[in-house]
């Protein structure tokens, strides 16, 4: 992560945003560091972690409003507005909801149905404060500058749909992991079958 953070850092469009962009990641970074001997997560919740915040660093880098991804989505999508913000937003749902079910099974026991649904609810939560936090420091800045880190493009509704997107990517992750889950306990369960079988 810190070599992804050395890379996007060399030469940003905007030194100011790059930074600006970063300080949530910075402030979640240092929170992973401090908890990791009281809350250590698995091997994939951290790959998950580092794939994610490797995509905010290179909107971080261009500025999401001119990331090249979104810029070569524009014919596909059929739009004017660069959408690479929406992959990041729903690439917060679908890569951190993982990690955050760990903390609800694994610190505060959830074990039932609700292990499926609160991390939604977190994913968000985490969405909403961000865009609040996000139209904070764009009504403390300049007009431009507020523009340009909300990354607005124009559109009214840019938070909503940022958060519809996390939503949406958390709602995936949960039903995938929820189906693998099925499938893995329908084997084991026919393999137990075929071995109380087999014994008589």
């Amino acid at each position: 992560m810190a070599a992804i953070i050395i890379l996007a850092g060399i030469h940003p469009d905007k030194a100011f945003d790059y930074f600006l962009e970063n300080a949530t990641a910075f402030a979640f970074l240092a929170v992973l560091v401090c908890t990791y001997r009281v809350m250590p997560f698995s091997e994939l919740s951290y790959a998950l972690i580092l794939v994610y915040l490797s995509i905010h660093e290179w909107g971080a880098h261009y500025k999401y409003s001119d990331v090249p991804l979104g810029e070569w989505l524009k014919p596909l999508l059929h739009t004017n507005r660069n959408m690479y913000d929406r992959v990041a937003h729903f690439s917060f749902g679908l890569m951190i909801s993982y990690p955050i079910q760990e903390v609800f099974t694994r610190k505060v026991g959830v074990k039932s149905r609700w292990r499926y649904v609160l991390p939604v609810e977190a994913i968000l939560s985490f969405s909403a404060i961000y865009e609040i936090m996000e139209a904070g420091a764009a009504m403390v800045l300049t007009p431009e500058r507020g523009e340009e880190f909300v990354g607005m493009q124009g559109d009214m509704w840019d938070s909503q749909e940022d958060m519809l997107m996390a939503g949406i990517g958390a709602v995936v992750a949960m039903i995938l992991l929820a189906a693998l889950r099925h499938r893995r306990a329908l084997k084991e369960a026919k393999a137990v079958a075929e071995l109380v079988e087999s014994a008589r």
